[in-house]
C-alpha cells in the first residue's frame, strides 16, 4: 500500500525509505548506470524557464544568456534578450537562481541559459508560461528545467503539445511535480521527466519510483540553495529536486551527446539508486541477479 497517493498514485516518497522501492532492471552496456563515471556536463545546454537568475551569484556562475517574456508593441507576449545584466539582478524573486544554483553544481561545465516568465512574489500567467516553454524548445536546448506548473485545464493540450515537440526534436524537459496531490501540468506528461523529493540525507541520492504519476525522487528537503543578494537559504519542495535532475540529465548528454530524451529517462532509471542492475530477462530472486542477498 503506497502512502502520499490520491487513487493509488504516488505524489511525494513520505516515510518510505529506498529499500521499500527496490527493483530490477537489464543492464546496457553503452549507457554506464554509475552516475560517477559521466561527464560534468560540457557543451550541453540548460535552460531554466522560470522567475529570472540573479547574476554574479557564486553558487551559478557564468550565465550565457539571460531572456524574458515580455509584451511587444501590439501586446503579444514574446521572449526578448534581457541583455548584459549587472551583478545581483536578473531574478525576480529568487526562485530560479536557486534552481540554477542546483544545476550548476551539479553539473559544473554545463552552459546555462535563464528564460524569465515569472515576476515578484512568484505569479504570472500560464500564457506567459506557454511563450517562453515554447521559445525554449524551438531553441533546441538540451534540457530545460521546469520547476513549476499550471493547474489551468485550459492549457493542458497546448502544454502536451509543447512537452511532445520538445520530446521528439530532442530536448529533455525536467518537470517538478506538485508539492501536493492536485492536477497540475506539465509534468504529468509521460514526454517529460518528472521529479518529487526524498526524505533522505544523501544530497547525491536519486530514485526511481515505481508507482506513478511522478517518476524520480531527489534532494529536495531542507536544502541549501543560491538566493538574490549573493546569498543562500535553505528551503524545501519539488521545486528544489528537479534541478539535480536536470544537472544529471546534462552530465549524461555530455558523456553521450546523441541521446534522446527516451533514452536518458531510461538510463537515468538504470542508474537510480534502488533500481538493481540483472542479467537480461531475470527477475528480483532469479538466478543471474546481482545484488541480492
Amino acid at each position: 500500500m503506497t502512502t502520499g497517493t490520491a487513487g493509488g498514485l504516488t505524489w511525494s516518497l513520505r516515510d518510505r525509505t529506498p529499500e521499500d522501492l527496490t527493483l530490477l532492471a537489464d543492464t546496457v552496456p553503452a549507457l554506464p548506470a554509475d552516475p560517477s563515471v559521466w561527464s560534468d556536463g560540457g557543451g550541453v545546454r540548460v535552460c531554466v524557464v522560470d522567475t529570472g537568475v540573479e547574476c554574479g551569484h557564486s553558487f551559478v556562475g557564468p550565465v550565457q544568456g539571460s531572456y524574458e517574456v515580455a509584451p511587444g508593441p501590439d501586446g503579444t507576449l514574446r521572449v526578448v534578450d534581457s541583455g548584459p545584466l549587472p551583478d545581483g539582478t536578473g531574478d525576480a524573486c529568487g526562485h530560479g537562481t536557486a534552481c540554477a544554483g542546483i544545476v550548476r553544481r551539479v553539473a559544473p561545465d554545463c552552459d546555462l541559459y535563464s528564460v524569465r516568465v515569472l515576476g515578484e512574489g512568484f505569479t504570472g500567467s500560464g500564457d506567459a508560461l506557454l511563450t517562453g516553454l515554447r521559445w525554449a524548445v524551438d531553441q533546441g536546448f538540451d534540457v530545460v528545467n521546469l520547476s513549476l506548473s499550471t493547474t489551468r485545464p485550459k492549457f493542458l493540450e497546448t502544454l502536451r503539445s509543447l512537452a511532445d515537440q520538445a520530446f521528439f526534436s530532442g530536448t529533455t524537459l525536467v518537470a517538478s511535480a506538485h508539492n501536493t496531490p492536485v492536477e497540475s501540468f506539465p509534468w504529468r506528461f509521460s514526454s517529460v521527466i518528472s521529479v518529487g523529493t526524498h526524505r533522505e540525507d544523501d544530497s547525491g541520492l536519486f530514485l526511481y519510483n515505481p508507482a506513478p504519476p511522478v517518476e524520480f525522487f531527489a534532494p529536495g528537503q531542507n536544502v541549501q540553495v543560491a538566493w538574490t543578494g549573493g546569498g543562500t537559504i535553505r528551503t524545501t519542495g519539488n521545486s528544489f529536486a528537479t534541478p539535480f535532475i536536470s544537472g544529471m540529465c546534462a552530465r549524461l548528454l555530455g558523456s553521450r551527446p546523441k541521446l534522446t530524451p527516451f533514452q536518458i529517462k531510461h538510463a537515468l532509471y538504470l542508474s537510480a539508486a534502488n533500481v538493481r542492475i540483472g542479467e537480461p530477462g531475470t527477475r528480483i530472486g532469479e538466478p543471474g541477479t546481482r545484488g541480492e542477498s
